[in-house]
């Protein structure tokens, strides 16, 4: 049984209330499928606004392979420059030690006390949460946008997201076909969207940078002249 797309978010969210969507990952760069997806998530859920939040030290990642964040961030102001919906946070960059989401979100509950907040994961990342820093405090502060991605299958698969939910993170998860979202009596609801599988990574872009081969239609123009004119990515290793 697979989860359908949805056009609107839950009913409790009916109000005048601005909804922002929080989309957070290294973006090593950013290219055209983080954008895309941003842009069919603000679209099926009403959204005002999804903030793009760079990481600077991802905990589970090999920082070593990422370029500075101020490049990153660069590349994300370039690549949302005409878009009102979309902005890009330096929180991660401003905060010292490891870029922890329990972290970032509890600072964007601070400063958007009167905003509805989902955060926005892919399927792959989201099967991982358990191990995330206060993962359980993190579905009592915000609810989830799930996407599909390439790898996971372009569907979000609804037994396999509820079976995690139930067995992982609480047995009191439960699929609501009126609302659809898996909801709890005490956690915030988790949503699940069928974004276009646009097969684009960021190893792969960067991949291609190392092989002296054009990214063109990969990312916006503007990273694209960025990275060449900064010489990103050009003498890595894996």
């Amino acid at each position: 049984m697979r989860l359908p797309s949805r056009s609107l978010p839950l009913g409790t969210d009916n109000n005048m209330e601005e909804k922002i969507g929080l989309f957070g990952g290294t973006f090593n760069p950013i290219h055209i499928g983080h954008l895309r997806v941003a842009q069919e998530v603000l679209e099926n859920f009403e959204l005002d606004k999804i903030i793009f939040i760079p990481s600077a030290l991802p905990p589970h990642k090999q920082t070593h392979l990422m370029t500075d964040i101020e490049d990153r961030l660069e590349m994300i102001r370039l690549s949302i420059q005409n878009c009102p919906e979309s902005e890009v946070s330096d929180v991660e960059l401003r905060r010292s030690g490891r870029s922890y989401t329990i972290d970032t979100v509890r600072h964007f509950k601070s400063v958007l006390p009167d905003a509805n907040l989902y955060f926005i994961i892919g399927m792959d990342a989201f099967l991982e949460i358990d191990a995330w820093k206060s993962y359980q405090d993190l579905f009592s502060l915000i609810s989830f946008i799930v996407m599909a991605r390439p790898g996971t299958g372009d569907k979000i698969d609804r037994v396999m997201l509820e079976n995690y939910l139930q067995t992982r993170i609480s047995e009191e998860y439960r699929f609501s076909t009126s609302d659809m979202a898996y909801v709890h009596p005490e956690k915030q609801p988790v949503f699940g969207i069928n974004v276009r599988p646009l097969d684009i990574s960021s190893s792969a872009v960067r991949e291609l940078i190392r092989q002296n081969k054009s990214v063109r239609f990969l990312v916006p123009q503007a990273v694209e002249k960025f990275i060449k004119n900064k010489g990103l990515f050009y003498g890595e290793k894996q």
